[in-house]
């Protein structure tokens, strides 16, 4: 949601002066910072942060008042609040006259008893529905402090946890939703690194929280619980040395506009004055350090009608994670590269190739690809509010202070308004949003103040003469497309629906709006600022509709509105006479009344839903998906009969499922079952940094912060909760479903594996086991026994008798492979029995896999078996290996060296550790020039077990007359062909049949039968009697001629 960027830079200060900063606080419209010392004030602006005017109190004043400790910027910008230690509040007003000093102190000579606050909302209806007076209750032992933003209550614990009380929408009351608290897990002793909460600060857009704590250190949480940053650990807390960095002590710091900036002031230089000035320099630095952030475009315009990209947006700049606009032909198009630096994607995704359509293009590239946004827009309109991009991946489009502007993707430029005065006449208030190749927006009207819905063409020029503009009542809080409805959520708490469609008459083509349906959502909102997002979907709890009707699987029938974090669903209601398909119009469909609203979930930051349609993941596109902080993800699905069979009575239509995830969602793909994200990644400098530089450069104490493309698969969480709740045949349908995905076989491995560690790791009885059920379900695929030998070989041996008591007897398994003609996994079960059979056992389902891929040629394979019968041979013994414990793993010397050489069957020879295990050798393979064949009598005996076998294998290869496998094998085994054949010259090597042995050879290599010159065969038959001797002796001269021609015996 928030991520940092680059390094935090440090401002500069051009007076000259020995106090340092101790306090900052920006203006209402974060267009300034005020900035105090002990007897300063200075004004700064936001962007760029320069000084613009410094007041310095004189020395009686000064020490009559006592030293300046905190500052309050007045609502609308004119005056300053300053409370200093002996407790006078000094008032500077700011003047807009030109005449006049630009700030002076107001003293007034009055007592102030009370001071109104400004509403900070725009309509005049009261947060609260109804006057009852709001329960607090002090609690002496716990809190501190107390931060409260429109319906969330913070109080900041002695603990360094932070405790958010939500406020109830019908009653008032105050109720405990999370806990932003640092786990000893990731953090070790955590308690005594932080001390209690300093600070806490609400971003602009109320969608994250820095928090800050006495002994150093700063985190960033989102609005329910995730947290996207904590400075003590990591590259922030350690060099690459491992020594340990001084955490930075924030003693003040503020959001600046949209939450692209946040100024800190470092405790320590406020504490030590002087401790990093250079008087001899014309500005010195100050302890005022500028962080960085970018952000989702989810923060912002919540109701994005794409939901399928990536994309944030920084001061001046776009980050996208679609492909190349030049190649895209459907939603899903090929990313295209960037050379921008500070950001970078991470790692690779997962084991597998990518090679489906959509996922080449979302996931298959290095880096974002970055638009920079269009500098004289930026002049006058920054920051930027607003930004969405269309379904295509081809466009964008951003909503500064005033006007918009749209990029091309592929022109690679920018169209801005080509009337400046058009531009600055608009305010876009609710958001904006694509419409197949127009931008959908609302806005306010400066010169006619009115709320207007308007539509611009992509393709013509940014004039309102080519706009389709629409009034609106009342203004605009939120706006979202589904299909070809637009939904506006407006400040009297009414859903208005307009339905758009494309007018191609005359050169430029435009959009007509109609109204279609208006709801009043009063009564149940209880103040319009509390909506967060409002969204049309198809998504309805009667998915048995659907079975009869499919045509409508589509059609708007819900909105779902998030209410400070509670979804509610309005369903249209269906429960009364319904119009036929052939006697309705598509509007009057749309014009059903809607139900009385339904609560869906709690603590959900995002939504995500799609209007498409596939009946073969029918439950991945009609389910909805949620994002609830740091709960997790949440999927309601919908839950579909068999083969259209009946529907149970008892079986919910939908069911909500939990899962968590290791990062933080902004994107879902439906049909791949991948959740897309960002991810904070750090590089450290440490040549940069020293102890003496530490104090006087304080941006050296953090690494450089790029932002990496990450994403997640979510499926085995949805099968594993759905088969806990006895749902396996619903399992079974979304696992089918989704099986042609490339990375399916991973998916089942992970839920294997992921089960398998909580059950065998837990210290108290499960009843109700689940890894017998998960290993009755991977038996419904074909990839079980690859499935079950991958999560054997990445857990731990201690693991593995709880594993194979749920799956099978691993030698069963093996032979299963055998039979299956899958050798590669049946090498893989080797090193299960290896190590839980005696060495009897291993070797003689090593022998039968050996024979086996001798008979099949594999000659990678017959290597690698080479050297594990080698390797079981020495010190055997016929005892069993030790039962493991799952507390501690065991350490003999053959799970060592399986440990260690778990990845080698599916690698080449030449990537084995030289030291590790060198194939000696044998009488198959030449030896070395001293002469010594066997190191120790044990190794002789393996050895010339080993040769028996290939011995044998060869014999049977000439015995068949199969020359060629016969060549082969020799050459990929190193067997000693000549000496081996001299051996076997009266015996295998024996030609019985000249005739079948020359036709085998033939056929072996593909060689053609010689032709037999007419000329010099006479007839067989000469006087009556047959002249077989000469006939064999041509053709066998013939034959040998051929050869001899072509190189055989050379």
């Amino acid at each position: 949601m928030y991520f940092l960027s680059g390094w935090p830079k440090r401002l500069r200060c051009p007076l000259e002066t020995l106090e340092q900063p101790l306090h900052i606080q920006t203006d209402p419209q974060r267009a300034f910072f005020a900035v105090l010392a002990p007897s300063q004030l200075s004004i700064w602006y936001s962007r760029p942060s320069v000084l613009i005017v410094s007041y310095k109190e004189l020395s009686k004043p000064a020490s009559q008042f006592g030293p300046y400790k905190q500052a309050e910027w007045r609502p609308d910008s004119t005056m300053i609040a300053v409370s200093t230690a002996n407790g006078y509040i000094l008032f500077f007003d700011i003047p807009s006259s030109r005449d006049k000093y630009l700030y002076e102190p107001v003293y007034p000579n009055h007592h102030i008893s009370t001071v109104p606050f400004s509403v900070d909302h725009a309509s005049s209806q009261s947060t609260f529905p109804s006057p009852v007076p709001i329960p607090l209750y002090w609690l002496d032992t716990m809190e501190k402090k107390i931060c409260v933003f429109e319906h969330k209550m913070c109080v900041i614990s002695s603990s360094g946890s932070v405790q958010v009380y939500t406020i109830d929408n019908s009653t008032g009351a105050m109720q405990l939703s999370h806990k932003l608290e640092l786990t000893p897990k990731q953090y070790p002793d955590i308690w005594n690194k932080t001390g209690p909460v300093k600070l806490m600060r609400w971003s602009p857009d109320n969608c994250v929280v820095m928090v800050t704590w006495e002994c150093g250190g700063l985190s960033l949480w989102s609005v329910f619980g995730a947290q996207l940053i904590c400075t003590l650990g990591g590259d922030f807390a350690y060099r690459s040395d491992g020594t340990k960095k001084d955490p930075l002590k924030i003693s003040s710091m503020s959001w600046g506009s949209e939450g692209y900036h946040l100024w800190v002031i470092d405790g320590n230089c406020s504490l030590n004055a002087g401790c990093d000035i250079d008087t001899k320099n014309e500005a010195h630095q100050l302890g005022i350090l500028q962080f960085q952030f970018i952000k989702s475009a989810l923060t912002a315009n919540t109701c994005m009608s794409n939901q399928e990209q990536v994309l944030l947006q920084g001061e001046d700049r776009l980050y996208l994670n679609c492909g190349d606009a030049t190649q895209a032909q459907n939603p899903r198009s090929a990313s295209a590269h960037s050379d921008h630096k500070p950001i970078r994607e991470g790692g690779p995704f997962l084991e597998g190739s990518l090679d489906s359509q959509g996922l080449s293009t979302l996931l298959g590239h290095r880096h974002w690809h970055v638009v920079q946004i269009h500098s004289t827009y930026l002049e006058t309109n920054w920051p930027i509010r607003f930004s969405a991009i269309d379904k295509l991946g081809q466009n964008v489009a951003v909503v500064g202070k005033f006007g918009f502007a749209h990029y091309s993707l592929l022109t690679k430029k920018w169209k801005l308004f080509g009337n400046i005065t058009q531009e600055q006449n608009m305010i876009v208030t609710g958001g904006i949003a694509w419409w197949n190749d127009f931008i959908v927006l609302a806005c306010y009207n400066l010169s006619d103040r009115q709320e207007e819905l308007r539509i611009y063409l992509r393709t013509s020029n940014l004039d309102n003469a080519f706009a389709h503009v629409t009034k609106v009542q009342a203004e605009t809080l939120l706006l979202s497309v589904f299909r070809d409805i637009v939904i506006l959520f407006r400040a009297d708490c009414s859903v208005c629906l307009y339905s758009i469609e494309r007018q191609p008459d005359g050169p430029n083509p435009t959009a007509s709006i109609q109204v279609l349906q208006e709801v009043s959502m009063s009564r149940y909102i209880p103040h319009p600022f509390l909506v967060i997002s409002v969204t049309l979907t198809s998504v309805r709890t009667e998915t048995g509709i659907s079975l009869k009707m499919p045509q409508q699987a589509c059609e708007a029938e819900s909105i779902m509105l998030n209410l400070a974090g509670q979804l509610i669903m309005v369903q249209r209601d269906r429960s009364g006479p319904q119009i036929r398909e052939k006697d309705s119009s598509p509007n009057q469909r749309k014009l059903l009344p809607f139900c009385a609203p339904v609560v869906l979930a709690q603590s959900v930051e995002n939504v995500w839903t799609t209007c498409r349609a596939n009946k073969q993941k029918r439950h991945l596109l009609e389910a909805l998906w949620l994002s609830c902080g740091g709960s997790g993800m949440k999927v309601w699905l919908p839950l579909f009969p068999r083969d259209h069979r009946k529907p149970h009575s008892f079986l919910s239509r939908r069911i909500m499922l939990p899962f968590h995830i290791n990062i933080y969602p902004l994107a879902v793909l439906f049909e791949d079952a991948l959740v897309l994200g960002a991810v904070n990644d750090t590089v450290l400098y440490d040549s940069l940094y020293t102890h003496s530089s530490a104090r006087q450069h304080l941006e050296v104490l953090f690494p450089f912060c790029i932002v990496e493309r990450t994403s997640q698969i979510y499926l085995h969480h949805i099968l594993r909760q759905l088969l806990v709740r006895n749902l396996g045949e619903q399992a079974l349908l979304l696992a089918h479903s989704c099986a042609t995905l490339p990375y399916f076989p991973h998916v089942l491995e992970l839920m294997l594996h992921e089960v398998l560690e909580e059950e065998a790791t837990s210290r108290e009885p499960i009843p109700d086991p689940l890894l017998p059920t998960v290993a009755k379900f991977i038996t419904e695929f074909p990839l079980f026994l690859q499935t079950v030998v991958h999560c054997a070989r990445k857990t731990e041996y201690a693991l593995w008798n709880y594993l194979f008591a749920a799956v099978g007897n691993p030698k069963d398994l093996f032979e299963e492979c055998l039979m299956a003609q899958d050798l590669d996994t049946a090498a893989s079960y080797l090193i299960i029995l290896q190590n839980m059979e005696v060495p009897a056992v291993s070797r003689q389902h090593a022998t039968l896999l050996f024979n086996t891929a001798l008979e099949q040629g594999k000659w990678d394979l017959c290597r690698h078996m080479i050297r594990f019968l080698k390797a079981i041979g020495s010190g055997e013994s016929e005892t069993p290996p030790p039962t493991p414990t799952t507390q501690e793993p065991s350490s003999t010397g053959g799970f060592e060296f399986f440990r260690h050489r778990s990845i080698s069957l599916s690698q080449s020879a030449e990537n084995l550790p030289a030291n590790k295990f060198n194939l000696q050798k044998t009488l198959s393979m030449p030896s070395g020039p001293s002469g010594k064949r066997w190191s120790r009598d044990s190794d002789c005996a393996e050895n010339m077990y080993i040769d028996m076998m290939l011995w044998r294998h060869a014999r049977r290869l000439l015995e068949e007359i199969r020359l060629k496998d016969l060549g082969c094998f020799a050459a990929q085994l190193g067997f000693e062909l000549i000496g081996w054949l001299c051996k076997e010259r009266a015996r295998a090597a024996r030609v019985e049949d000249f005739v079948i042995a020359l036709k085998r050879l033939h056929k072996d290599f593909l060689w053609p039968f010689p032709v037999i010159p007419a000329f010099s065969v006479n007839s067989p038959f000469k006087n009556g009697k047959y002249k077989t001797g000469a006939i064999t002796e041509l053709l066998f001269i013939s034959c040998v001629n051929s050869f001899h021609k072509n190189g055989f015996f050379m």
